[in-house]
């Protein structure tokens, strides 16, 4: 039997700070939804520009919508300067059209931004991310959680079932 490398797939508590969740973003478009998930980025993270995170969700959006479905969308990217895999939250109660793969409008945002040399890890990350958004129970928590920490719970309390 042959084994391969797996890297180690980080808790999402590792990677996601409470400042960085909004429970209710005020984004109604696409380009208002990358740049709610910049400032959020950049308040958890100031070392880095609201300007800078913002570029890099949009030109990987360019590359083709990163809407799931169910209503989930995961924008991500890389940037050089970052340290270690970082990610805000936030949730859209109307949902907004992310061009989804399912044509359903998006509510719940996932972004990550990895440094550049951790292909292995923002990989992993994006998987644990697409598995925990298959509980409906979590998305239905979420949507009647009134504030960051609640949501923040939430999310750490279904990613440790994993």
């Amino acid at each position: 039997m042959r084994l391969s490398y797996q890297p180690p797939t980080m808790p999402i508590a590792e990677f996601l700070k409470v400042e960085a969740v909004t429970p209710a973003m005020s984004a109604t478009t696409k380009p208002e939804v990358l740049h709610e998930l910049a400032r959020a980025l950049a308040r958890a993270w100031p070392e880095v520009s609201v300007e800078r995170f913002l570029h890099v969700l949009e030109e990987r959006e360019k590359l083709g919508s990163t809407g799931m479905e169910k209503g989930v969308a995961i924008p991500h990217g890389r940037l050089a300067e970052l340290p270690t895999l970082i990610a805000c939250f936030g949730v859209s109660r109307e949902g907004v059209d992310f061009e989804a793969r399912d044509g359903r409008p998006s509510q719940f945002f996932f972004a990550l931004v990895a440094p550049e040399n951790s292909a292995g890890l923002h990989l992993k990350a994006l998987s644990r991310l697409s598995r925990l958004f298959r509980s409906d129970a979590l998305k239905e928590n979420i949507l009647s959680a009134g504030d960051a920490a609640t949501v923040h719970a939430l999310l750490l309390q279904e990613d440790a079932k994993a």
